[in-house]
């Protein structure tokens, strides 16, 4: 509890570290004070209405959980990326983009105004997408996946992003559920110098009834690919003929932005939903603040458009507040582990936002190849996506940054929009693997979940958020008792039901977070959550499968990776049990896709139940970490199945 704190670029006078600290102390204390005054400065402050919010409406909680953020605002999200910008940095560069091949194209504000309003008067002239339709946005990391979310933010349809990792089966279900008149692809994109297909995954996606009308495919890799007449058109070419100006829709505060499908504890993934105002709100001071980013900084987050972080840290947030952001469609490890390290000397990267997986992956294949980098112009280092170990952290700290990098452990969600707890830059003393403290105006709080206290220090509780905020998830598409089952029904403060994020956390003697882990079964894997009852419900369909419980396991890169322990039909079929983990992984690929395959199978006789069904995943949680089992099991069905469970496992 009690680890060495850090104070990165000790150039920085002493008093200017405290003066920032300060001035942290005074917003959160403000917030405090007058919580509704406090957002509604900030809404003033950095949002370009068309219409003012209305000051009597900045909060409203009259049908909590469904909250309703500056009513009577109306704005445009792509607006608030570009067009407010022109005056001032039409020739700056909004994106710098490098090909997994080392092909690069420098994007300025201007050059992105010009391609966003093509691409919009593409969707509504040729396609007719209007307000309010769903986009389904199945892309490569090139620019023009940026150009499809913005576009569709430009003209007030609601964009849903899925990750290209994801299989034909995954993109049809969220396609459905989204009830997407359109999808957005590319024929493919390249890996490891290699192209790889995604038209292919959209027809397989497509083969069976779909509310798609028409698929756009961007020709990127130039591969064959089957060309469906009506349905299917190219991007390159029709573009060509769309004039570069488009009027920007007229959007209301809290009409829906995006959809991002999650993972949960029940199969069905769940479409998050996130509103205008609020969301590029919290996601541009987020971007400002953690980051500190500067007028001629370029910063650089290595995620995927797939996921929130994408959203929020590539794509809404850098745009918003009119930085340079770098967008990569490579592998940080190809051809070596030098390439991250290369392009922050090559483009004089100012912040490097990465996963703890990346930073461990280039740690264990060359620990001491940022050496041989010129990385003085790093002043930012930031983890994403789970929790970061300490010797990781540690050379990132030392190695990466030379020790005068500030490391913004950053925790939040794709549900909370952005950052809640993070150290801010050359302020917070930073700790290893320690997110620190909530950010202001965030009333993160870690709680007993049976009595709704705050926990003492070094005891374990539930990571709550007991005040709305702006980025708050508004709702699952289509869904509403799922979104208030899913995040309001775990802990009550003061009676009331508050945002339970699912992870665990404690308190140190200074106040600082470090989040512990999820409390549910969800499975963090390189940074990815996935559901346990997804994965199960996937491994199911093999028809020798009778039975199967998936937990996480702690793994040395990944953080945690996918175990399942299988009860089959028959013994017959399925070959020796290399083949049988093969035929396993391979419908789980077909199903959902590579990110959810299992490192681990064991095929047992039966799984540890109680007398009423129910699976004690707790105990296959501790026999898959090798640990003692502490729980009374005598009370369950067959007792004796704990043991040989341990016992094949063991072999």
């Amino acid at each position: 509890m009690n680890e060495k704190l850090y104070y990165p670029n000790k150039e920085l006078a002493k008093e200017a570290r405290i003066k920032n600290m300060c001035e942290y102390n005074d917003l959160v204390e403000w917030a405090e004070e007058d919580y509704e005054g406090f957002w509604a400065h900030f809404a003033k402050e950095k949002i370009d209405w068309f219409e003012p919010f209305d000051e009597d409406k900045v909060l409203d909680e009259s049908n909590f959980p469904f909250v309703k953020w500056f009513g009577g605002g109306k704005l445009n999200v792509a607006y608030q990326c570009i067009d407010r910008h022109l005056k001032t940095r039409k020739n700056k560069a909004a994106i710098i983009w490098e090909g997994d091949r080392g092909d690069k194209r420098i994007i300025t504000y201007m050059e992105l105004y010009k391609e966003v309003n093509r691409f919009s008067n593409l969707l509504k002239n040729e396609f007719g997408v209007k307000k309010g339709d769903r986009v389904i946005i199945y892309m490569p990391m090139i620019p023009e996946a940026a150009y499809a979310m913005l576009a569709c933010a430009r003209i007030g349809a609601i964009h849903s992003v899925v990750f290209g990792g994801f299989s034909a089966e995954a993109l049809r279900d969220r396609i459905i559920d989204a009830d997407a008149k359109v999808v957005i692809t590319a024929d493919g994109a390249y890996r490891k110098n290699k192209p790889y297909m995604l038209k292919p995954v959209v027809d397989t996606a497509l083969a069976q009834d779909t509310p798609v009308e028409k698929v756009l495919v961007v020709e990127r890799n130039n591969e064959d690919i089957t060309w469906i007449e009506g349905r299917d058109f190219s991007y390159n070419e029709l573009i060509q003929s769309q004039s570069g100006e488009c009027e920007p829709e007229i959007m209301d505060s809290e009409d829906p932005l995006f959809l991002l499908y999650t993972s949960g504890s029940t199969g069905k993934p769940k479409g998050v939903q996130h509103n205008q105002a609020g969301y590029i709100l919290w996601a541009q001071m987020t971007t400002e603040w953690v980051f500190d980013i500067k007028e001629n900084d370029t910063y650089w987050c290595t995620a995927d458009v797939g996921w929130i972080t994408g959203h929020t840290y590539i794509v809404y947030g850098p745009l918003a507040m009119g930085a340079t952001t770098v967008m990569f469609e490579g592998v940080p490890t190809y051809p070596d582990a030098g390439r991250p390290w290369k392009m922050v000397e090559e483009y004089r990267i100012n912040q490097f936002y990465t996963a703890p997986t990346a930073i461990r992956v280039l740690h264990k294949m060359g620990e001491d190849e940022p050496k041989k980098y010129d990385l003085s112009s790093l002043k930012v280092l930031g983890t994403v996506g789970e929790p970061i170990d300490p010797p990781a952290w540690k050379w990132y700290y030392e190695v990466v940054g030379g020790g005068r990098c500030s490391i913004v452990d950053t925790y939040w969600q794709t549900e909370t929009g952005g950052h809640i707890v993070s150290p801010l830059p050359f302020a917070t003393p930073i700790k290893p693997a320690c997110a620190t403290l909530p950010l202001p105006g965030i009333f993160g709080e870690i709680l007993d979940p049976e009595t709704g206290e705050r926990v003492p220090v070094g005891e374990k509780g539930y990571m709550c958020v007991t005040k709305p905020w702006p980025s708050m998830i508004r709702g699952v598409w289509g869904d509403p008792e799922r979104f208030v089952k899913s995040y309001f029904g775990d802990v009550k403060k003061d009676g009331k039901p508050v945002y339970f994020t699912g992870d665990g956390a404690v308190y140190d003697e200074l106040g600082y977070i470090t989040i512990t882990g999820r409390t549910d079964d969800v499975i963090n894997v390189s940074g990815h959550r996935m559901g346990t009852a997804e994965i199960e419900a996937a491994i199911k369909k093999h028809p020798n499968v009778a039975e199967v419980a998936v937990v996480g396991r702690p793994h040395d890169i990944k953080g945690e990776s996918i175990f399942a322990y299988i009860v089959l039909k028959s013994d017959e079929g399925l070959g020796d049990e290399v083949a049988q983990v093969k035929e396993i992984n391979n419908v789980i690929k077909s199903e959902i896709g590579n990110i959810a395959l299992c490192d681990d199978i064991a095929f047992v006789p039966g799984l540890p139940k109680t007398r009423s069904g129910k699976i004690m995943r707790r105990i296959l949680r501790a026999i898959a970490k090798g640990e003692a089992i502490t729980q009374d099991t005598s009370t369950l069905e067959d007792p004796s199945i704990v043991e040989t469970i341990q016992n094949k496992v063991k072999n």
